[in-house]
Formats: C-alpha cells, sequence, structure tokens
C-alpha cells in the first residue's frame, strides 16, 4: 500500500481496511480507479481477512463517476469500456466472499451510492448527504443504480433520486433503509470496526456461505453459488481422490462400495 494509490488496502487482524484515496476529487472515480480497485478486490478475496471496511478518505465517500474521465469517451466507448468495466469491479465487490461493511464518511452521490450498495451494511455518519443526480446532466445511473440498487434498496426509493432528483440526509436514508445506522460525525470508522469485531466473534465458514446463500436469494451471482456450493462437495467426496489416483495411475477409477466405505463412517 502506499499514499500515492487511488485505492488503499491494508490487511490487520482479519480486517480488511479498503479506502478510496482521491480526496482532491472527493473520491469521484476514474479510470484508474476502476482498475486499481478491481486489484484490490482479487487481494481481499485471496486474503485472510474475514470482513472489510470500506470508507473514502477526506471529505467525501464518493462523488460517483468523475465526469471529466467519463465525458470525453464516444458513445460506444462509453458503454464497451466505462459501464461495463465499472460493472464488473462493482460486481467483484458485491461478490467477495467476506462482508463488507461500508463506511459513508461523506456524501454518496450516483456511482458512490452504487458503490455502497455492493457492501452488506451501510454506516452514515450525520452529515451525509445520499442522492442519484446522473440524470441532470443528461446521463443514466451505469453501475448497476437501477438494478442492484433497486433489489437492495427497493423501487420506489430509487425513483426518487434517480428520477426526481430527491437527496436524502443520513436521517431519511436510515428511514428509507438505504443506511443500515446513522452515528455522529467522526464516528463511522469506530461504529464499522465494532460491526467488524462482532464478525470475527462468528463462524468464518458459515457466515461466508451465508452471505452467499443470502446474494443468491437476490438474484446476484447465483449461478456462480450454485456450482461453488456444488463443487466444494464434490471435492470433498472420496470419490474425487479416487478419481485422479485413477488418472495419474492410468486405470479406471473404483467408485464401488468398498471405496466408499470410510464416507458412510
Amino acid at each position: 500500500m502506499t499514499s500515492s494509490s487511488c485505492i488503499l488496502l491494508e490487511v490487520k487482524r482479519g480486517v480488511a481496511h479498503l479506502r478510496l484515496n482521491r480526496p482532491e476529487k472527493l473520491n469521484a472515480i476514474n479510470a484508474e480507479m476502476v482498475e486499481e480497485l478491481l486489484i484490490r478486490c482479487r487481494e481481499i478475496e485471496r486474503s485472510t481477512a474475514r470482513v472489510v471496511i470500506l470508507s473514502g478518505e477526506g471529505k467525501a465517500f464518493c462523488a460517483g463517476g468523475d465526469i471529466e474521465a467519463w465525458s470525453a469517451a464516444g458513445a460506444e466507448a462509453f458503454g464497451r469500456h466505462w459501464v461495463r468495466d465499472g460493472h464488473a469491479v462493482f460486481d467483484a465487490l458485491a461478490r467477495l466472499r467476506q462482508p463488507v461493511i461500508a463506511v459513508l464518511d461523506g456524501h454518496a452521490f450516483g456511482g458512490g451510492l452504487e458503490l455502497a450498495a455492493c457492501a452488506d451494511i451501510r454506516i452514515a455518519e450525520s452529515r451525509v448527504r445520499i442522492g442519484q443526480p446522473e440524470a441532470g446532466i443528461g446521463i443514466i445511473p451505469g453501475w448497476s443504480g437501477t438494478q442492484r440498487a433497486v433489489r437492495r434498496f427497493g423501487a420506489q426509493v430509487i425513483r426518487r433520486m434517480a428520477i426526481f432528483g430527491e437527496v436524502f440526509s443520513a436521517e431519511e436514508a436510515l428511514a428509507l433503509g438505504l443506511v443500515d445506522c446513522v452515528v455522529p460525525d467522526g464516528e463511522g470508522r469506530r461504529a464499522a470496526e465494532e460491526a467488524a469485531e462482532r464478525v470475527l466473534g462468528r463462524g468464518s465458514r458459515a457466515t461466508e456461505l451465508t452471505k452467499m446463500m443470502i446474494n443468491a436469494s437476490e438474484g446476484e451471482e447465483f449461478e456462480r453459488i450454485i456450482e461453488s456450493l456444488g463443487g466444494s462437495l464434490a471435492a470433498g467426496s472420496q470419490e474425487l481422490g479416487e478419481g485422479i489416483a485413477a488418472f495419474r495411475e492410468k486405470r479406471p477409477p473404483n467408485f464401488g462400495k468398498e471405496n466408499l466405505e470410510g464416507e458412510k463412517r
């Protein structure tokens, strides 16, 4: 992790601290951040971390997609790269095996809200404001603001922000289910660390499987979850050991009863 990175990552005591680090631009997301966030998600997935805390440096959680970054792209490049690359990154974050806690320690607009929607819970500081302003400049929410956000928050609250331009305070967001709790300014990370400790006190594998099944119920990565669970069961079977041994010994596998007695015990 270096201070020049757009996305900071530190893993300590089972917690991955993932921070947007472009405070001079209110953590508005540019192409470099998209690429780096995908790398960080892969690192987290393979790390020893059991829970993730996502936050932003400076005055904002995330002001959304950087207008200067995407407005120069033509229509084809915008749809083919900016939108699709962003989806790949946000999907990776939402589908991490670890629970993700988003600390809205500043405003979350547009892509910032879409980013927060990838988390399993959202902790907002009291000064935070939340909205989807894209239509106000003639563009649509492009990183699942009309899809994942609708599944997680409900269609009507998304209509109010994305179509009618409403901007919600932290307390209003709490009442609408956009965030899970509101804490005083400056207390967001402390509250997130307390929530992370609760996760660390629970069964690691059970927590991971529970998150996967909840995601599947929402239509999030259903196909991958089914095959992952099925693959885990198959990989733990003695049949696999026999099959691999037979392959290496260049003989037909013996999947008969005598070879599977250990499983019955």
